[in-house]
């Protein structure tokens, strides 16, 4: 796919900030599970939160394409901070954006595109994960206020200092035995509302991951996002959206690893010549990088279709799906190429290896994907 200049300029600019600002931190972060204020600072001072964003709203105004090569080039150095950028977007901007009123917009917007203040995206539950329809987060309508009651889990960008809020699925009510199921805008600072970091993570340990709690989380009526009932259109609307960054993370881990085996099999020797030069190994990379080819030209087409206000959900499904599992096999055969070294954290591709995994369960299980796709193709007609 021919890119525009704007593309390659956003390409161009994330890769230079990766490179010199995330790279140096990215393994202490990792070590230490230490979420830095200072780097989501940094890309909302260079425009990367608010490349969705109208322009009325602080935003570039750019397309869903010039995003997903944004997250492809901070996740090719660290996932972390890609995923911190991708869920801003995607799952904090997105909604409000996409269903938000003229005041919602104007209250949230504006802060959320600069790097200032993150939001997050209340969906998943304990028991409440594929299936989203088991969510028991309720809030009960009285006088003018949402009084709002349970909890949440797996958050992204949910606790941390800069985090001013969440967009919640709740359960609002019932109608023939069926629940129904809104989404409300709710400010940190509501009182009832409780947030709490995650740690120990095995990947993506310098993301906010958390926790949400709700003990009577009294919150103005005027916060409805949407109508009333609408809840699952707006979260499976912007789970659709969420795959494209999630399959733009895969493909940007994928290029990342394959760099590093590239790099390491053309220096390390063996049997007196670099052991990219053995077939088994030359064989390896041709594949790899094959691969990568075939994911970026799916994931930019879904990109490009949502672009032009095209139908893009089943691509988008194909595009996380074949993403995230190239990102897996990759990283795989990188940390093979790289022998007993790529087992230590001495070698960036051990934390690749580690975050790659998150890939084919976020966002939509790999399985879950291919049910996705399946009824798209008429399987169940």
């Amino acid at each position: 796919m021919l890119l525009s200049e704007e593309h390659h300029m956003i390409r161009k600019s994330v890769r230079d900030f990766a490179e010199r600002e995330v790279k140096p931190l990215a393994r202490e972060l990792d070590e230490k599970g230490e979420f830095s204020i200072a780097l989501t600072r940094r890309m909302g001072e260079l425009g990367f939160f608010g490349l969705r964003t109208p322009n009325e709203y602080g935003g570039l105004d750019m397309d869903t394409l010039a995003y997903v090569i944004a997250v492809e080039e901070m996740a090719r150095v660290d996932s972390s901070q890609a995923a911190t950028l991708a869920a801003h977007i995607s799952l904090g901007i997105g909604p409000i954006l996409n269903y938000g009123t003229d005041e919602q917009k104007k209250k949230y917007l504006p802060m959320l595109s600069t790097g200032d203040a993150l939001w997050a995206f209340g969906l998943t539950e304990p028991d409440a994960g594929s299936d989203s329809r088991a969510t028991k987060t309720t809030a009960r309508l009285e006088d003018d206020t949402w009084i709002i009651n349970g909890s949440k889990i797996f958050i992204t960008n949910g606790a941390s200092a800069i985090n001013k809020g969440a967009t919640v699925q709740v359960v609002s009510g019932e109608t023939s035995g069926q629940k129904e199921f809104s989404t409300i805008l709710v400010d940190a600072d509501t009182p009832g509302f409780k947030r709490a970091p995650m740690h120990d993570k095995m990947m993506w340990r310098a993301s906010d991951t958390a926790q949400l709690f709700f003990d009577e989380c009294k919150v103005p009526a005027s916060n409805l996002l949407g109508k009333r009932g609408e809840g699952s259109r707006i979260m499976l609307s912007t789970l659709d959206s969420g795959r494209l960054a999630i399959g733009a993370m895969g493909l940007g881990l994928a290029q990342g690893a394959f760099e590093m085996a590239m790099t390491y099999a053309k220096s390390r020797k063996q049997f007196g010549k670099p052991i990219a030069q053995f077939q088994v190994n030359a064989f390896k990379l041709a594949d790899m990088a094959t691969k990568i080819e075939l994911a970026r030209n799916l994931l930019y087409k879904g990109a490009w279709l949502k672009s032009n206000d095209q139908p893009y959900a089943k691509e988008a499904a194909m595009a996380k799906l074949y993403c995230s599992e190239i990102a897996r096999e990759v990283a795989d055969e990188a940390v093979q190429l790289h022998g007993g070294y790529g087992l230590m954290k001495d070698y960036d591709i051990e934390r690749f290896y580690r975050d790659q995994r998150l890939l084919q369960i976020g966002e939509g299980t790999s399985e879950v994907q291919r049910m996705v796709i399946s009824r798209y193709i008429g399987c169940y007609d």
